[in-house]
């Protein structure tokens, strides 16, 4: 792969956040880098299209993003100089309730727990160590396993972040307080009796309190296209619509990344791979998946309670009991008749998103791996629940099964949008090793994908992790060489 005559230091294959962040990242430290991207477009999970009509613009997967905002690494980019404009809704989620009353997370910690009532001491003295913390634990848990950099608030966060939501939900007396922190632990797509689906609530409140949970201005492509405009002004390249099968059509260079899945990687590398190594990859665990609808409506989501029209993402199941039934379910390859429902209402308060008085909206539920099953019924059953009159307002929609969403990104195999399952088998030892995740032992082959840690999300820092990997095995800098780190 390398020569004296090499056009390139590294090669990156994927344009999602973790490809363009790799990309970034190498770039900053003054090489050379090529981006390949299969798509006419970059973006991976973060674009947008019109799929129905002309001027509404609907995100295809990520909409509203916590962890961008949050991102160690994406935080220090100066991507609002390359138009990316964010949007804070009023509050950053709702979870309605059947009494007609509404759970609801606020970017302020206080107004958030003055709301959950009787929950108002419990929520403070949980979330806001985290909170005071959060710029350190961040850098510590958003990557590989190591030594923490703060110990203490680390242990702390762990010792909590470690236990299965179903037990975490007990610190909490109200119906509305668990349910509430039902919807933020479903995020990990995993049955929520399983360790460390706490961490992922948590995770969620904490950045809701610090960075907030913001959409971009004029879609989630927009993300895509300022960290493109960033690293080109860098001096790397990008090339799409150039879909790799092989590492024989690769320019020659000295590193290749793959913002890719083990399946990919398998595939693509083939017999570079050590034989051991690649049966790793092809045994690799993948998640759940997901069944998405968007839609244009005439007018809002009549909601029960007028405040789930002040909330970006509305998180749709009733209780806790409910949501853990539900996603159990779908653990066990079931579908969910009742399913935990995702919503993003972004048309509220992005009047880019249409072009006169109509809106978008965006809802998806979990599916078992693979499922052809059409789940629009149920998930509209779930928004008719809570907003009586919902299928009313519907002007047209489309949908996107697994498969959908496999052909979209090769990466969601089976509709699984994290890269793989996220269990605590697969959370820092993703896809192979637990001591250096990114590389592969193949001489200059690298992972920098969701596939590995901290996994899935819009925050960079999987590419971050992997391009420090290159820097220090295929360049020999250190980090006291580094003009850049977080």
């Amino acid at each position: 792969m390398s020569s004296a005559n090499q056009k390139y230091d590294a090669v990156i294959i994927g344009s999602g956040p973790n490809g363009l962040a790799a990309g970034i990242r190498l770039s900053l430290e003054g090489l050379r880098v090529k981006i390949i991207e299969a798509e006419k477009t970059v973006g991976g999970g973060m674009r947008t299209k019109e799929l129905m009509s002309d001027g509404c613009k609907h995100d295809i997967c990520s909409a509203i993003h916590p962890m961008a905002a949050s991102s160690p690494f994406l935080k220090k980019l100066p991507l609002e100089a390359h138009g990316l404009e964010w949007i804070h809704p009023d509050f950053a989620a709702a979870h309605p309730l059947d009494c007609g009353e509404a759970a609801l997370l606020s970017r302020d910690l206080f107004e958030t727990a003055f709301l959950l009532n009787q929950d108002e001491n419990r929520y403070r003295s949980i979330v806001e160590p985290i909170v005071d913390h959060w710029d350190g634990l961040t850098k510590d848990f958003l990557g590989p396993l190591s030594i923490p950099r703060n110990p203490l608030a680390m242990a702390s966060f762990g010792l909590k972040g470690l236990l299965p939501a179903s037990i975490f939900q007990k610190y909490f007396k109200t119906v509305k307080s668990k349910a509430l922190f039902a919807g933020m632990a479903a995020h990990s797509i995993l049955p929520l009796n399983l360790p460390a689906t706490t961490a992922i609530g948590l995770v969620f409140y904490a950045a809701a309190h610090t960075g907030g949970w913001p959409l971009p201005k004029g879609g989630s492509q927009m993300i895509a296209n300022a960290m493109t405009s960033y690293f080109e002004l860098l001096g790397g390249e990008i090339e799409t619509g150039h879909r790799i099968k092989n590492l024989n059509q690769l320019p020659e260079s000295k590193a290749v990344l793959f913002d890719l899945t083990p399946l990919q990687v398998a595939r693509i590398a083939g017999d570079k791979l050590p034989p051991s190594y690649r049966r790793k990859l092809e045994g690799f665990t993948y998640g759940s998946g997901v069944f998405k609808v968007d839609y244009i409506l005439k007018e809002p989501v009549p909601w029960s309670d007028p405040n789930c029209a002040k909330a970006g993402t509305v998180h749709l199941g009733g209780t806790f009991e409910e949501i853990a039934a539900s996603e159990k379910e779908i653990s066990e390859g079931v579908h969910s008749e009742n399913p935990f429902v995702l919503v993003a209402q972004q048309s509220l308060f992005d009047d880019s998103r249409t072009p006169d008085d109509r809106h978008t909206l965006w809802a998806y539920c979990h599916v078992p791996n693979g499922s052809k099953r059409d789940m629009t019924n149920q998930i509209e059953d779930q928004i008719e629940r809570f907003a009586p009159g919902f299928r009313d307002v519907i002007d047209s929609k489309v949908t996107m099964n697994t498969a959908d969403f496999e052909t979209y990104n090769e990466n969601y195999v089976g509709g699984d949008i994290n890269g793989g399952r996220q269990d605590i088998s697969q959370l820092f030892s993703r896809p192979v090793s637990l001591i250096n995740p990114y590389k592969i032992p193949s001489q200059g082959l690298y992972f920098c994908s969701s596939s590995t840690p901290p996994g899935g999300g819009v925050h960079g820092m999987c590419g971050y992790h992997a391009a420090n990997a290159v820097l220090k095995h295929e360049f020999e800098k250190t980090k006291s060489d580094w003009a850049f780190s977080i």
